[in-house]
């Protein structure tokens, strides 16, 4: 508990990662390149992010999208289970994820929403939590047993748990194939100049409506996740290279480095010097 660990580190073994943590310490404020879900439960603390500093309550649910960054202060014996997904995968062999609603809203939806800078905050009955936080603990004995087949149960175990402890919030809709196939091209390379109408084209659609569709099914417009796609990569670029933060801009479809900074800083919450700091911050932990 006392390294900061980047998605090539963590996921050497596999895509998934999980520990069961007791804080009596604080958690220095840091940045992660992987997606985190992190559950509370017994205890005391307060929890740092971009929006400033809260109590943490047991059955607060903590989602922190790559490029998001948080920490703890002022704990007592405060349970904090980590599930930890790595970035890399959820676009490739756990993608099949964003299919699910239930899934999809609280791993995309709700932590890449405007405003939120990578960070979602959501509360599950404490039966919910206590019960995720044992699942946790059952990934975290699989791991260091080496039991790599169970883990992807673990994990569906971990978010179905989350989702129902939620209780009868409405139901997102399904997948639909177009905004499917527009997230798959924005993903694939976000550095490219894409326009609506030229996404609309690719999918055979009306610009307005794909739209319409991107809000009703990701939360955002398409414009709105390609920014959110780029920080998460500019953010990557920040912790793991020593290009300048121009050239980073540049890397993923920025050009204007002031640009740049003022769309990176409204989307994480930092500008891109101070988001390098807390990246490579020491005595951090996986929390």
């Amino acid at each position: 508990m006392t390294t900061t660990l980047h998605e090539h580190a963590l996921f050497a073994h596999g895509p998934i990662w999980g520990g069961v943590h007791r804080l009596n310490a604080d958690v220095e404020a840091h940045a992660h390149d992987f997606v985190e879900i992190a559950v509370i439960g017994s205890g005391r603390g307060r929890h740092v992010t971009s929006h400033g500093e809260h109590d943490v309550r047991r059955g607060q649910v903590v989602v922190l999208r790559p490029g998001a960054w948080h920490g703890f202060r002022d704990c007592a014996g405060l349970t904090v289970a980590n599930c930890c997904l790595s970035a890399q995968a959820l676009r490739t062999e756990l993608a099949a994820l964003h299919d699910f609603p239930a899934l999809r809203r609280p791993l995309w939806t709700e932590p890449m929403a405007a405003g939120t800078h990578g960070v979602a905050v959501v509360t599950v009955d404490e039966d919910a939590a206590d019960e995720a936080i044992a699942e946790i603990g059952g990934l975290e004995r699989d791991l260091t047993a080496a039991r790599p087949g169970r883990l992807l149960g673990r994990l569906v175990a971990v978010l179905g748990i989350l989702a129902d402890g939620r209780g009868a919030d409405e139901e997102a809709p399904a997948s639909h194939p177009a905004v499917a196939a527009v997230l798959a091209r924005l993903e694939a390379a976000p550095e490219r100049r894409w326009r609506l109408d030229a996404l609309a084209s690719v999918v055979n659609l009306d610009p307005a409506y794909l739209g319409r569709l991107f809000v009703r099914h990701v939360g955002v417009t398409p414009m709105a996740f390609l920014a959110r796609v780029r920080a998460e990569r500019a953010a990557t670029l920040l912790t793991h290279s020593d290009l300048p933060a121009a050239q980073v801009g540049a890397a993923v479809g920025w050009d204007d480095p002031t640009y740049f900074a003022r769309r990176f800083r409204a989307l994480v919450g930092l500008t891109p010097r101070d988001y390098r700091r807390h990246s490579r911050a020491t005595g951090a932990t996986i929390s």
